[in-house]
This record gives C-alpha cells, sequence and structure tokens, in this order.
C-alpha cells in the first residue's frame, strides 16, 4: 500500500519518527489501529442510541446495580 501526504504532514511525520527513533511505518500504524479502534466504538454508540430497543440506564440504576 502507498500513500501519499501532504508535505506538512510528511514533515511532521519525519521530526516526529526522528524524535522517537522509530521508523514511519510504525507510527502510521500504531496511529491507524488507534484511529480505527476509536471510530469502531464511536459507530457502536451511534448504533446503540438510534436502537429504540436499547434500554437507557441511569447513572444512579449503574450505581445501584454494581453495589
Amino acid at each position: 500500500m502507498s500513500v501519499r501526504l501532504p508535505e506538512e504532514l510528511s514533515k511532521k511525520l519525519d521530526r516526529l519518527a526522528k524524535s522517537l527513533d522509530r521508523s514511519k511505518t510504525y507510527i502510521i500504524t500504531r496511529a491507524l489501529d488507534e484511529y480505527l479502534e476509536e471510530y469502531e466504538d464511536y459507530l457502536i454508540a451511534v448504533n446503540r442510541l438510534n436502537d429504540k430497543d436499547d434500554r437507557v440506564v441511569s447513572r444512579r440504576e449503574l450505581t445501584d446495580h454494581l453495589g
């Protein structure tokens, strides 16, 4: 896979890779993995908010349940 980055973003990536003594591939892989995990969580939350059958639990109910 190849990706073209805007020049400024590419420079930031170069600086970060040098400062961390890591490869650009390592940094991009970690960043993409984090982003995808966060986005998946976001989609789950949106789907649950839109699910009329998914019961919303109040904070009090949750604390009472957890004891």
